[in-house]
């Protein structure tokens, strides 16, 4: 069994308790798998059977919804999960190479995780940011106008820690909208 943090565990417990007690508590179950997945990352085998138990849900149901929604992961993740918009605007512009640059860099396939705990690789429908295509998303970040050459040195950036935000301002041009930034060559800005 795997060891997990007590504090964790009871900081979990305590809101299972308090969701057990709101009227048609079992339709708060996404919502506990939301905090399960906030505090571990993923969503343990051990930690769905405590909510099962918590609050009264058959196991098989919690299994359910955890594999029905996209969002839950049920193996750990990386430090950086990793996007790749495979829409038509950004298939058409390149998302296939990019993804195949990033399979090759990392070494693993879509859906899984470098050994070293860094990397998740997904695939993504469409991140609504067409106009700016090929994309990718990292975290919460969407990066735009890719080549390969450029997935790699993002790669690289991420791979080192502690670098500061103002390495990544020589390589791209950030614009923040909303919760989305986005990286667009200097030179299309004319810069």
């Amino acid at each position: 069994m795997t060891q997990f943090d007590q504090q964790k565990i009871e900081t979990l417990k305590q809101y299972i308790a308090e969701m057990s007690k709101q009227e048609h508590s079992d339709s708060h179950l996404i919502s506990v798998l939301h905090k399960v997945q906030g505090l571990f990352g993923y969503l343990p085998k051990e930690m769905m059977d405590m909510v099962a138990e918590g609050m009264q849900i058959p196991t098989a149901h919690i299994w359910g919804v955890a594999t029905f929604y996209h969002y839950f992961n049920l193996n750990p993740i990386g430090k950086h999960v990793i996007s790749v918009c495979l829409g038509t605007a950004c298939y058409v512009k390149g998302a296939g190479d990019l993804l195949e640059t990033l399979t090759k860099e990392l070494g693993i396939g879509l859906g899984q995780t470098t050994p070293d705990m860094m990397f998740t690789l997904h695939e993504a429908r469409c991140l609504g940011a067409c106009g700016i295509a090929p994309v990718i998303m990292i975290d919460d970040k969407i990066y735009g106008e890719l080549d390969s050459k450029k997935v790699v040195a993002l790669i690289n950036f991420l791979s080192f820690e502690g670098e500061s935000h103002n390495f990544m301002a020589k390589f791209f041009k950030i614009v923040e909208t909303n919760r989305t930034i986005s990286c667009i060559k200097l030179s299309r800005l004319g810069r």
